[in-house]
């Protein structure tokens, strides 16, 4: 309660930025770089990278990988940041990032390989990448993603350092330190939270009294805003402004992108125990697929004839890459000892030549 001793020395707001409905309907003006031809490219990748993700849970259920990370129902916020990156760009990247890690050209099968279990997947096929490998670890992506801002800083590098992370990653300190680095020396860094609304099992209400995430970047001195995180075109106008913000180096953009997580956390997960039916049914109505598929029919650039033959274009390429993935040689056990020295110590030695035998023998190769 404000008294006569106080004056009020500060005052703050978080937009918001929405132009697709849940309807399909523009509810403001496409923006003239914004394309009909850009969006129909916007649902091919999204067609894909969900016959990506149905094929890794149904390997995840035949024990053909490990646990994996659906991203169902959140391919916009993904697909818009791998379109609008630059190649020089770098992603540091959390474990939900499926759609953008294939837009930038890693394959399919390394993504396989990562969650199969074989650390050969995060050595990337692409020479040309240079993004992080996913971080599983709650939010230490963001204090990575800071230093990286701060190599392009000092070098005067024209390019951006993108890090992602979900609504629960917002209440570690990681989150904070990262930000308060990035005011401060006014890092060229993206950070884009996927608000799905869980952490886990733990709703955003029973996590944080605050109004928006967004808001959480007040503090830090940074641009923040919030955007429809099932509006492709909301995205890729947020995120192409803070990139090419962030380029120029005029500082740090906190985008807060409100979506739903339609699957359970990961396949070790059943969200039944603890998600009401009458969400979950509500949130399909207005997942990001389902609208722009709606308006690209509305303006005839899509029809079911389209539609078939793209499903099943994404699933002849998805199995070519499971199949690249099942035919990957086993690690050798020397890999173990390789890459943890720089030069493997005398006492190791010995037991790189055991377990190479070892190996050896029970190898079906």
């Amino acid at each position: 309660m404000k008294n006569n001793a106080q004056t009020e020395i500060a005052q703050f707001k978080i937009l918001r930025e929405e132009y697709l409905n849940a309807k399909g309907e523009l509810v403001n003006p496409l923006p003239s770089d914004i394309t009909p031809a850009l969006l129909v490219q916007f649902y091919k990748h999204m067609v894909y990278a969900r016959t990506f993700d149905q094929k890794a849970i149904a390997l995840q259920r035949t024990g053909k990988l490990g646990t994996y990370p659906s991203a169902l129902g959140q391919e916009a916020i993904n697909t818009a940041l791998g379109m609008m990156m630059k190649e020089k760009d770098v992603l540091v990247p959390y474990y939900r990032d499926h759609s953008t890690r294939l837009i930038r050209g890693t394959p399919a099968r390394d993504l396989f390989r990562y969650w199969g279990g074989d650390e050969r997947g995060s050595l990337f096929s692409n020479p040309l990448n240079v993004d992080f490998p996913d971080c599983v670890p709650i939010a230490t992506q963001l204090s990575h993603a800071a230093g990286i801002a701060t190599a392009m800083k000092i070098r005067n590098a024209p390019f951006a350092t993108v890090t992602t992370c979900g609504d629960g990653a917002t209440s570690r300190g990681d989150f904070y330190e990262a930000l308060n680095l990035a005011g401060v020396w006014q890092l060229p860094l993206v950070a884009v939270v996927n608000n799905n609304r869980w952490a886990i099992s733990v709703p955003f209400s029973k996590q944080s009294k605050v109004q928006t995430i967004a808001q959480k970047a007040i503090a830090a001195e940074i641009d923040a805003l919030q955007v429809d995180g099932n509006d492709p075109i909301g995205l890729l106008t947020c995120f192409n402004r803070a990139l090419k913000k962030a380029r120029d180096h005029k500082g740090a953009t906190l985008i807060e992108a409100v979506t739903y997580r339609l699957g359970d956390h990961t396949t070790a997960d059943d969200a039944r125990r603890y998600r009401k039916d009458q969400d979950l049914e509500s949130a399909k109505e207005i997942e990001p697929m389902i609208r722009l598929r709606l308006w690209l029919t509305q303006n005839n650039l899509w029809n079911d004839d389209l539609e078939q033959q793209e499903i099943m274009d994404c699933k002849n390429r998805i199995q070519q890459e499971v199949q690249a993935y099942l035919d990957t040689p086993p690690q050798v056990a020397d890999d173990f000892f390789n890459y943890v020295y720089e030069e493997c110590p005398a006492e190791l030695e010995n037991q790189k030549t055991f377990a190479r035998e070892k190996f050896n023998r029970l190898s079906p190769h």
